[in-house]
């Protein structure tokens, strides 16, 4: 396979991928408390948005460079 055909396959699943789940979860501890031997932590779950236009770009331009690909041929 061709290199542009590559990218844009992983363009197009990519661009999938963020259309579907629209945000990336993930959790970090922070210390609530520290007195000696005595610790308290705390998980927070941060959410990374990704909107809706990351994934159509994304998604779009995968397939223009395949259908671009496929007429180089």
């Amino acid at each position: 396979m061709k290199t542009d055909t590559v990218v844009a396959i992983i363009l197009i699943a990519i661009g999938i991928l963020a259309l579907a789940y629209q945000g990336i979860t993930y959790t970090t501890r922070e210390k609530v408390l520290d007195l000696g031997s005595i610790e308290m932590t705390a998980e927070k779950m941060k959410t990374f948005p990704l909107p809706p236009i990351v994934g159509v770009v994304t998604l779009v331009g995968g397939i223009v460079l395949l259908i671009k690909g496929r007429k180089n041929d």
